[in-house]
């Protein structure tokens, strides 16, 4: 199965940790945007942008790793239009504060998951076993 990782440059260590973790386990990861370093032209971003939705649009599913960014959000919203599979990772449960949380979170495709990010790979490994029985 095909995945992309969708988060913010912050959380750079933990998408590489949960990529990492994924392709060890047979996974394919789509494209890795935490490559891109020292994007200087607009024609830049434009290039990585029409990668980085190409590789949601290719997934079979899509982790969000929160806290994230407005780019995110826009590839979140791609996986939502294309019927894509969302694991949603929430380290302190924030998703589920009605104060701060977004309505698209709580959708029927969106897989919401606390915990540590190592139990966030043994969830989506368990879960995409199910997916192809």
């Amino acid at each position: 199965m095909k995945f992309y990782i969708a988060s913010s440059l912050k959380n750079i260590d933990q998408v590489r940790y949960v990529s990492k973790r994924l392709k060890n386990k047979g996974f394919i990861h789509t494209y890795d945007w935490t490559v891109n370093e020292n994007v200087t032209t607009l024609e830049e971003l434009k290039v990585i942008g029409q990668k980085e939705k190409n590789a949601v649009i290719e997934s079979d599913f899509v982790v969000v790793l929160l806290p994230a960014g407005k780019g995110s959000h826009i590839e979140l919203g791609i996986a939502m239009g294309n019927d894509k599979n969302i694991y949603l990772y929430s380290p302190n449960k924030e998703v589920d504060n009605i104060e701060t949380t977004s309505t698209f979170y709580h959708l029927p495709k969106i897989e919401k998951c606390f915990g540590t990010i190592d139990e966030l790979v043994d969830i989506i490994d368990l879960k995409s076993k199910s997916f192809l029985s």
